[in-house]
């Protein structure tokens, strides 16, 4: 009876509470109080959150410097692709058993269009943090900047140039910028207010280089000129480029013009296109004519069209050949400096000394046998392609009656001999090139570039005072005489005209690399892409290097005071602020073509 009576008060409301109170009591023991245990929950809750947002930031950082597009047309759970970020997270759930383990928070899983654009952004100022950083213990830098057209908007690309601590000398991409304006005023007061947004005012700008285009270069009212206003100390550097371009442009058949290299006997080759801003693809061009002359004669032949037909009628002409070999010649000697200007570590000294070495070389070619070997190979391809010199008097001015005529149709002569191709196609061309090699570097003036020079050991003038002067007293730097006799210690005021040197920059190509990724991120199927994201995006995109030595705990951090005003968001709330972002920057991913 009393055994009943034990069993019958085990089983009561009262005795089960009370045991697991003890129980819980005994527990305390190993695991600490209830307010403990709450911590110990919520420390494990976001060790848990943390380890996800980490696959998150692999799959984001990965889609960004890659240039690949984030969203898909149709993300619902019945599509059978929902764009590369999903599809990321999915692949790495297969292989993850953390992934396969863990389920967020139907309202935190930071898989929406809104989230991805948070996460986007915090690696895209994270990236730029650490460049200002090192930008702020070189204490100088210079800026450069470009525009190019994006479909219906007009965007600017800023880049700097600096010398780390290590005496690395670095080109980093700052930014885009939409311009509202093409004017000068407009431009500078953009490049003005993308410095100022990194606090860069404390810094000194040591030297800008733009384009030749007058609305930047102009000396009075042009960007240079405005933005010296500002900095003074900032010397206007010009982006030259070699701009000898030929026109030649055929419109032929691929797979005939392939049939006919083989009929010929020839290598299988391409035809280079030109380009304005590719300066060394002007003797591949070039040469991809030369080489490939016969079986481009044949294909336009088979082609019999008036265009096609016109197109050989002038490359069968002797001066048109006599000048393919003559820019194959020059163009071939001025390549090397075409690529070592596009480098993102050379310093101006080192430039003009190549630049010294290309100019004698051009200057040395103004002889009779340096014409006479240009016109003998002409003449060997012409023959080997049945072209015959013209022979007879000169050519009669025609009449035009009724035509609008754009070009001279004057009575011209026939070019017949080495002498006169020399005379009249060879000098004046090799006399253009070096006229403006010549001036390619004066825009700094003879005292700053004796001052550069002066900073390189290879140069006669190595340290020397006098050349020194005029650049230390620009940027206002004491030079001290005896720091000169002890150089090697690397006294300060002698560590910053070196800097100095190292900073200006030569070219503005990393600018022309911006852009070359921006028509690779701001394509056909993205172009409803905002402007924050297109920025953000070419950054990661651009900045490899400082994205790959990024903490990722650095980028959650940002990431989470960006959600902090987010934190409790309703699920409908954030569905309908997803939409509006989807409707304002549109799907990247690529949609089916409409018939």
């Amino acid at each position: 009876m009393a055994l009943e009576s034990f069993r019958e008060h085990e089983r009561s409301a009262l005795h089960i509470s009370t045991m697991t109170c003890w129980q819980s009591f005994k527990s305390t023991k190993t695991h600490g109080d209830v307010i403990e245990q709450l911590k110990t929950a919520s420390a494990a809750e976001i060790s848990e959150r943390r380890q996800y947002l980490h696959l998150i930031v692999a799959a984001t950082t990965f889609l960004g410097k890659q240039g690949i597009p984030f969203r898909g047309h149709d993300e619902q759970e019945s599509s059978q692709n929902q764009g590369n970020f999903i599809e990321c997270m999915k692949l790495l759930k297969q292989f993850d058993p953390f992934l396969q383990e863990y389920t967020p928070p139907s309202h935190t899983t930071y898989l929406s269009h809104f989230s991805q654009n948070e996460m986007i952004t915090s690696i895209s100022q994270e990236i730029t943090e650490s460049i200002i950083k090192q930008m702020k213990i070189a204490k100088m830098y210079s800026v450069m900047a470009d525009e190019a057209r994006d479909r219906c908007t007009e965007q600017l690309a800023v880049c700097v140039r600096f010398v780390t601590q290590q005496g690395v000398v670095r080109e980093c991409f700052l930014g885009l910028r939409r311009l509202q304006g093409f004017d000068a005023k407009s431009i500078a007061d953009e490049i003005e207010a993308m410095l100022q947004s990194h606090n860069l005012g404390d810094l000194l700008c040591v030297a800008q280089a733009y384009g030749g285009a007058s609305v930047m270069s102009g000396a009075v009212g042009g960007v240079q000129a405005r933005f010296r206003e500002r900095h003074p100390e900032a010397v206007y550097v010009h982006c030259y480029a070699h701009e000898l371009n030929l026109v030649l442009n055929s419109l032929v058949n691929h797979n005939k013009f392939i049939e006919i290299q083989k009929e010929l006997g020839l290598r299988p080759s391409e035809l280079v296109q030109l380009s304005t801003t590719r300066w060394a693809c002007q003797v591949r061009s070039v040469n991809a004519v030369l080489n490939n002359l016969s079986a481009i004669l044949a294909c336009l032949s088979n082609m019999n069209t008036s265009m096609a037909l016109g197109i050989r009628s002038k490359l069968c002409k002797t001066k048109t050949l006599y000048m393919l070999v003559m820019f194959s010649k020059l163009l071939g000697i001025t390549e090397g400096l075409h690529r070592y200007l596009q480098g993102e570590s050379l310093d101006l000294s080192k430039a003009v000394q190549y630049k010294t070495a290309v100019l004698q070389t051009l200057t040395e070619l103004r002889t009779d046998s340096g014409g006479e070997d240009v016109f003998r190979r002409a003449m060997a391809l012409c023959e080997a392609n049945d072209i015959q010199l013209p022979v007879g008097p000169r050519q009669k001015q025609k009449r035009y009656d009724g035509f609008v005529v754009e070009s001279a149709c004057g009575s011209t002569s026939n070019l017949t001999t080495s002498d006169e191709f020399r005379q009249q196609l060879f000098y004046p061309c090799l006399d253009r090139m070096v006229e403006e090699l010549t001036h390619r570097f004066s825009g700094l003036g003879e005292a700053l570039m004796s001052g550069i020079h002066a900073c390189n050991p290879t140069t006669e003038t190595f340290l020397s005072e006098e050349a020194l002067k005029s650049l230390a007293s620009h940027y206002k730097i004491q030079l001290k005489p005896e720091e000169l006799l002890v150089a090697k210690n690397m006294f300060p005021s002698l560590k910053a005209l070196f800097q100095v040197a190292l900073t200006i920059p030569v070219s503005s190509c990393s600018c022309e690399r911006s852009f070359s990724a921006l028509r690779r991120l701001h394509t056909w199927l993205r172009n409803t892409m905002g402007q924050d994201r297109l920025n953000d995006l070419a950054i990661m995109s651009i900045e490899k290097d400082n994205l790959n030595d990024i903490n990722p705990d650095s980028i959650i951090d940002r990431f989470a005071q960006l959600k902090d005003k987010d934190t409790n968001i309703p699920v409908e709330q954030e569905r309908l602020e997803d939409k509006r972002r989807r409707d304002d920057e549109g799907s990247e991913e690529e949609v089916k073509s409409r018939s």
